[in-house]
């Protein structure tokens, strides 16, 4: 297939059918109702609407005792909550005893079965950050063909998408100024990693692979868009949305930047993003208040001396001995110049040099990764590493060349934010599907867009049901993979998010 140009075939249902899980109990990709995944009640969608009461008449309550909703209600005011404070980490608490709501904006079977074939067109064909122009045209044509207007991003690829209310000129429309959007955001590139599963759909480009979820999260923001579009055209979309698909998350300083830069964030108020977190089980999420992720930069060292002969090393730079200790008294001098409590940790992944067992070098390079958990000890990182490897090198008679790449902040969810992605996800699958979570190591590139707007992330749950004794595939490795039923989860999560940010409003 010529780059940038995609067939129809590639992104229908009816083309795709070799991708579809199968509808067979018990089958590989079916909703297996004894494994514990999240199976739709009495009340069930179709069509993205909520379907009659367990009663059989709307308005009568479910067995929570909440009333259900008829079809066509513009809206449901949602659960309530406090705000939990910013350094809180326990996640917001959704109402106590709160069970699953009826909100509009459920998933139709069709459309699961349609969101796991895109999920698996896309996990077959990943594609390496600003190169995702397959990836782009797959999502730009599919909402296109839901009556939305995509816009591809100057850079070639990634792509924003506007749903507005029928008061504001309907789903196909363009923000032009109004209520200020919420946006949804997906990051759509993979991992220079070799694909190692033995599935259907494993990897088709040798030494790529997504690893990280980013199909998932892809085909999650995709699937509400489609939703909330249906909803838009029925009237009951209560405030616009915007859909943004970003590329090169893998990328460092990240393509949030160059989103930002071409104003993916005009108009926009508020904006909400998952990732995929193998060790919660699917039908769940973990959520926390306060940083979620930690910063993360790159470090790159060169260091350099005139070389010599090993019979002589007290006439030259011990170049070898020069890069040893700087891998070992950097971090030890970080540590004592840091607060411990700021989490800022120096891990070398790569130290290159020499050829022979008896030429001392003239060049050794040293590569790692910086990250931190604490925004402010962030900011004084560059200068204080610089400052030791100056040291270090100096005692050792080695000249140093740093290269510092800035990467990114920590992902700071705000409580606003949080709690109402708790809330939605309370309404959707229960208070109970609402876990604490921890703050990681990892760093996301999310976290720009929270320099400018609140926003929040959540970790979507992946991890098949009754695996919870099993050694989780983690992220960034080649057999990673999900439970496809975790798309549904986000879907819901996400447009459950947009009607009860419209009742908060």
């Amino acid at each position: 297939m010529t780059a940038g140009k995609l067939d129809a075939a590639d992104v229908t249902l009816g083309e795709m059918g070799h991708l579809l899980p199968s509808t067979r109990p018990g089958s590989p990709g079916s909703p297996d109702t004894s494994s514990g995944a999240p199976t739709r009640a009495a009340g069930a969608a179709v069509d993205g609407f909520p379907g009659p009461s367990p009663s059989g008449a709307p308005g009568a309550p479910d067995a929570a005792g909440v009333p259900s909703v008829p079809v066509d209600a513009p809206g449901v005011p949602g659960p309530t909550g406090g705000t939990a404070p910013a350094t809180d980490p326990a996640p917001p608490a959704p109402r106590a005893g709160a069970g699953p709501i009826p909100l509009p904006g459920t998933v139709p079977p069709e459309l699961a079965d349609e969101l796991v074939a895109i999920r698996r067109d896309l996990h077959m064909h990943p594609e390496l950050g600003n190169h995702e122009v397959r990836t782009t045209s797959v999502v730009r044509e599919r909402l296109e063909r839901e009556g939305l207007t995509p816009r591809v991003l100057p850079g070639g690829t990634g792509l924003i998408c506007d749903i507005l209310p029928v008061s504001a000129g309907g789903p196909g429309g363009v923000w032009e100024g109004g209520r200020p959007m919420l946006a949804l955001r997906a990051d759509l590139d993979a991992l220079p990693i070799p694909d190692t599963k033995s599935v259907p759909y494993r990897s088709t480009v040798p030494g790529r692979a997504h690893a990280c979820g980013h199909d998932v999260h892809t085909t999650a923001v995709l699937g509400a868009g489609i939703v909330l579009a249906r909803l838009a055209r029925r009237g009951l979309l209560p405030h616009p949305v915007r859909l943004l698909f970003q590329p090169a998350e893998e990328v460092l300083p990240g393509g949030a930047q160059d989103a930002l830069e071409a104003g993916v964030l005009e108009g926009v108020g508020r904006i909400l993003a998952v990732h995929c977190d193998p060790r919660v089980e699917t039908g769940r999420i973990g959520l926390r208040t306060g940083p979620i992720t930690s910063a993360c930069d790159r470090l790159e060292i060169s260091l350099s001396g005139p070389g010599g002969h090993t019979a002589r090393p007290h006439l030259t730079t011990d170049l070898v001995t020069a890069a040893a200790r700087l891998v070992t008294d950097v971090p030890a001098l970080l540590a004592r110049r840091v607060d411990t409590r700021a989490g800022l940790a120096l891990t070398w992944g790569r130290l290159q040099t020499g050829h022979a067992p008896n030429v001392i070098p003239q060049i050794a390079e040293l590569s790692g990764t910086i990250r931190c958990l604490d925004i402010d000890a962030w900011r004084e990182a560059p200068e204080l590493v610089h400052a030791a490897v100056d040291e270090v090198a100096g005692l050792h008679r080695a000249k140093s060349e740093l290269r510092y790449v800035r990467g990114v902040p920590p992902v700071v969810n705000e409580p606003g934010s949080a709690t109402l992605l708790g809330e939605a996800m309370a309404a959707r699958c229960g208070a109970g599907s609402v876990e604490p979570t921890e703050q990681s190591l990892g760093g996301e590139d999310f976290s720009w867009y929270l320099e400018h707007v609140p926003g929040a992330m959540a970790r979507l749950g992946v991890r098949p049901p009754g695996e919870a004794g099993a050694v989780p595939r983690d992220i960034h490795q080649g057999d990673f993979d999900v439970d496809e039923s975790a798309i549904t989860v986000g879907v819901e999560l996400f447009t459950a998010s947009v009607m009860l940010d419209a009742e908060e409003r």
